[in-house]
């Protein structure tokens, strides 16, 4: 069904307001659980609705509709992203940022940004990652202790993060980025919260620190640059094409706008990386025969030794499996941000030019229209014959249309490396052993930082 009826300027009924309280609006409802909230939204009012946070309107576009039409020539053309990044890019004094580029700026600035974190960027390097995860699993999960799971796994996105995209690990700074990233995006982008947070101390001090970080890599590069190294084509980082770009073209990569590249990956990777992966420690120790096929597999791997980059993602389909089911139970990219850039009609319902607009394309996760029985957790939904995340709209993981993570191929590579490593070495065991997840949803949705499991002991 065409759901987009017309691009022209003609007035059709707005569409309903989803029912709230008074000054808040929505707020409670889409702060305890994003993802139940579109959904409810979506059953009770249909793809098209509005809601009220914080005085603020929203136009919210769902299901499998939104993630079609972010994908077709008129969503690209209807939808843009600056608005809703803009703050975020002055705050860091930036002049453009990818997350807030359309068209043909947003082109380009993928073409910077795609081999830094692209599979490509780790290709070779397989066995290196998990020397990396190796480290990370002896500093942060000590047998006999109980492990903070999301706080560990951020130290393990920026050991890994750090050390294969920009070529050092900054484990220092990891409470800073993450408080750094909890403020703007509360703040600034799902604007959750009310603007005098940014004055508080505890985020102007992280920020000074994500800017130093910042300053210390440009400096770095600079001083390998003036002292004659020369990288092989296999050892340049993400970094290299930043300041590559910049001296070719400083138009499109001016100086003001470096830090923010660089600490770029930080800021995309910590939360949603480590939301994901504890979600997956979680969901595996959940399901005893999920962990017991899961460890048949890993311990088969690792036991041939050095892992052939070629066969590594067709040898893990119980992993695999495991992972993008609790991509689909847990969601990063429960909804997208975007401003309307004309007058258009969606499914019978008036939408202006200026209107903020999410795009909830996680609902399909949780219908039966696509999967069957979608509270279950099943990992062998997504193996031949059924499938059932290939059906139009259904899955959105990485998010829909010309923004989908551009660092999405490397994900997938490096979510699986991280989680075979983590299964071979260690037995885990939930604390109490029936427990029920508890989740989080700022800045970006995942488990609960209290979050913790017991290390009992080493497998290998």
């Amino acid at each position: 069904m065409n759901v987009v009826q017309s691009l022209e300027r003609r007035e059709c009924p707005p569409p309903p307001f989803v029912r709230g309280v008074p000054l808040l609006g929505n707020l409670l409802q889409f702060a305890r659980d994003p993802a139940r909230f579109f959904l409810d939204s979506y059953r009770k009012y249909g793809p098209v609705f509005r809601v009220r946070v914080l005085g603020n309107t929203y136009t919210c576009i769902a299901g499998a509709e939104a993630a079609t039409f972010m994908g077709t020539r008129e969503g690209k053309e209807c939808l843009r992203s600056y608005e809703a990044w803009k703050p975020l890019m002055d705050e860091f004094g930036a002049s453009k940022m990818l997350s807030a580029a359309d068209g043909e700026l947003h082109k380009k600035l993928r073409g910077v940004m795609r081999h830094g974190v692209s599979k490509d960027a780790i290709k070779g390097k397989y066995n290196f990652i998990l020397k990396i995860t190796d480290g990370a699993i002896a500093r942060d999960w000590k047998t006999g202790s109980l492990v903070p799971v999301v706080e560990a796994m951020q130290y393990m996105v920026v050991d890994q993060l750090g050390t294969i995209l920009t070529g050092s690990a900054p484990r220092e700074y990891v409470k800073d980025i993450r408080t750094t990233i909890l403020y703007i995006l509360n703040v600034l982008v799902t604007r959750q919260r009310p603007k005098f947070m940014m004055w508080m101390p505890e985020y102007k001090r992280a920020k000074a620190r994500m800017f130093e970080l910042g300053r210390k890599m440009i400096a770095d590069y600079r001083a390998q640059e003036a002292r004659g190294v020369v990288k092989a084509p296999e050892d340049r980082t993400l970094i290299d094409d930043v300041m590559d770009a910049h001296k070719a073209d400083p138009d499109l990569v001016p100086e003001r706008d470096l830090v923010m590249l660089v600490t770029g990956p930080y800021v995309a990777g910590l939360d949603t990386v480590a939301n994901t992966t504890s979600a997956i420690v979680y969901t595996v120790l959940k399901h005893p025969e999920v962990l017991r096929r899961v460890q048949q597999e890993v311990d088969a791997l690792f036991e041939q030794g050095p892992v052939n980059e070629e066969e590594f993602m067709k040898s893990l389909p119980a992993l695999n499996g495991a992972i993008m089911e609790t991509m689909r139970l847990y969601p990063i990219a429960v909804a997208q941000i975007r401003t309307a850039t004309r007058d258009f009609v969606f499914a019978g319902h008036q939408i202006h030019e200026g209107d903020m607009v999410y795009l909830g394309t996680s609902v399909p996760h949780f219908q039966g229209e696509y999967f069957r029985d979608p509270k279950r957790f099943d990992i062998d939904r997504y193996g031949k014959p059924r499938e059932e995340h290939t059906q139009i709209g259904a899955y959105s993981p990485y998010g829909r249309g010309p923004h989908t993570c551009l660092g999405k191929s490397a994900a997938e590579v490096l979510l699986a490396l991280t989680m075979a490593r983590l299964f071979y070495k260690l037995d885990l065991e939930l604390v109490p052993r029936d427990y029920t997840l508890k989740t989080k949803t700022a800045p970006t949705p995942g488990p609960a930082m209290s979050f913790k499991v017991r290390v009992r002991g080493c497998r290998h």
